[in-house]
């Protein structure tokens, strides 16, 4: 097997030349209010329908499905690990991890800003008798849904540094929302709201000039971390 010695050492130095923190926080300014429509309102027809459609979703939900809920409750970059494919190893890329640590965690503060403006009872909080939580059960508000906001602003950006593998990568995002309602936890307005929101998160950041220099250093990483595999055999 044969070895580049002098491009092994490339991630080394652009660690050392860039600060392992990200430049954050970048959504300062970005008000996530009026990028969303109110919820309908508790026990109009949109309102039963939308929670008829969740408890659908739940009643079919699997053992599996039940299961990948609970692996899924906490959102990381390492939920993207396989539609990203085997380059993707966990502290192999430390400027990327910086970087969508304060993605994740200012797409979570926008969703929660909405939330406590339109206080929306989540199904297993509104009928507790129908929707049963299989993890931890949240009391927090559900619309938007944080999961699926911070799936999509994680998922949009990272296809910007792995655009072969865009459609993956996108294809989780969306499967991290859902998988909220099969769990119980939301309903899919809920997530349909927190799709929208994370697509302005994403918007907002790929624009922000202090994300892109910080986007170029992550790039850069990936870049010199895919140049110094091994070549031959």
């Amino acid at each position: 097997m044969k070895f580049r010695p002098t491009i092994l050492l490339l991630p080394l130095l652009l660690a050392l030349a860039a600060p392992l923190r990200a430049a954050g926080p970048y959504l300062r300014g970005f008000d996530p209010m009026p990028v969303l429509p109110p919820p309908p309102a508790p026990h109009d027809a949109e309102d039963v329908a939308d929670r008829d459609s969740a408890f659908q979703v739940y009643s079919a939900r699997t053992p599996a499905e039940v299961a990948e809920a609970k692996r899924e409750h906490k959102v990381t970059i390492g939920l993207f690990a396989a539609a990203i494919g085997p380059d993707f190893q966990p502290g192999r890329w430390p400027l990327l991890e910086a970087l969508f640590k304060d993605v994740e965690a200012e797409s979570k503060k926008m969703a929660d800003s909405d939330k406590n403006v339109w206080r929306r009872l989540r199904p297993n909080v509104a009928e507790p008798a129908r929707f049963v939580h299989p993890s931890d059960p949240e009391t927090s508000f559900s619309y938007p849904s944080a999961h699926a906001t911070r799936a999509t602003a994680l998922a949009l950006v990272l296809a910007e540094l792995f655009p072969a593998r865009r459609a993956q990568i996108l294809q989780e995002g969306r499967d991290i929302g859902w998988i909220r309602v099969k769990a119980g936890g939301h309903t899919p307005l809920d997530i349909y709201a927190g799709r929208t929101l994370g697509l302005a998160i994403a918007r907002s950041l790929l624009a922000n000039p202090a994300f892109q220099s910080d986007l170029a250093a992550v790039k850069a990483e990936v870049s010199a971390q895919k140049t110094a595999l091994p070549t031959g055999s």
